[in-house]
């Protein structure tokens, strides 16, 4: 089970860290991945991880704002959300990949996915 928490509402150009605590198993051999959904459109790729966290993929939306990193010891993934735009408010959903240890940008390689935790940026 993951857990993704951290979300909020905050203003133009702030920032929010987000986490994901795995339970019930390891992912510290899994990709991850952060993916967000606004309101009304499909899920969306954000950034993903790999199982040593030393690679990484972000969608060009987020590439210099955003920083996904990990922390195996803790079972846990974040996503740093730094100058926040409107545009970004959706909910985030982490998901584990848990058959690469490497990431991929789509949602239909992730097998294990958190509740989702609502990020809202007013303007």
């Amino acid at each position: 089970q993951l857990q993704a928490y951290g979300g909020g509402l905050v203003q133009a150009g702030d920032s929010l860290r987000l986490s994901c605590t795995a339970s019930g198993r390891t992912i510290s051999s899994d990709a991850m991945g952060w993916f967000y959904q606004a309101p009304g459109a499909e899920r969306e790729f954000v950034a993903g991880i790999d199982w040593t966290g030393r690679r990484f993929e972000y969608a060009d939306s987020v590439k210099g704002r955003f920083i996904i990193s990990r922390d195996n010891t803790k079972n846990t993934v974040y996503l740093q959300m730094n100058s926040l735009q409107p545009e970004d408010a959706g909910v985030y959903y982490c998901a584990a990949d848990k058959d690469r240890t490497y990431p991929v940008p789509y949602l239909s390689a992730f097998d294990y996915w958190g509740q989702g935790t609502q990020v809202t940026v007013s303007s």
